[in-house]
Parts: structure tokens; C-alpha cells; sequence
């Protein structure tokens, strides 16, 4: 299985979560993605990552190795 692409990670993100703004680098095993969704409001950073980690699925225990990420609101984007 070959290691996804910052890209094929973005279009895993966007395909389970509406995304305001959704950035991705990384080097196909160690990804770093920001994160801009209204459907952050009201959680808890954990619950916010746990939300992502849902969106991706068996992705994260198969073929991501690390996901680091900033997860915010579109008002805390703003700011």
C-alpha cells in the first residue's frame, strides 16, 4: 500500500467533514493539517480531533502514521 499524499488526506478530511478551510503538508507517513470547521463550536480541543479522527476512519490505524492538527471555529480562524 503506498503512502497517501498530503492531498489524498485533505480529500479524506473534506469527504467527512464540511471544512471552511483545510490545509495539509506532510511527507506521506507524518501529516500536519489545519482546520477550519463550523462543526468545531461548542467542543473541547479532544472532541474536535476525535471528530477528524472519525472522518478519516480505519485510514488513521492503516495507512497515516501521524496526523498533527489545529482544529478551529471559522470565528477563531478570523482572528
Amino acid at each position: 500500500m503506498a503512502d497517501p499524499t498530503p492531498q489524498q488526506v485533505r480529500d479524506f478530511i473534506a469527504a467527512g467533514l464540511p471544512c471552511a478551510h483545510l490545509e495539509v503538508e506532510g511527507d506521506g507517513r507524518h501529516f500536519f493539517a489545519t482546520i477550519v470547521s463550523s462543526e468545531f463550536a461548542g467542543l473541547t480541543r479532544i472532541k474536535r480531533h476525535q471528530r477528524v479522527y472519525a472522518a478519516l476512519g480505519e485510514r488513521m490505524r492503516e495507512e497515516i502514521h501521524a496526523l498533527s492538527m489545529k482544529t478551529l471555529t471559522p470565528e477563531e480562524w478570523q482572528q
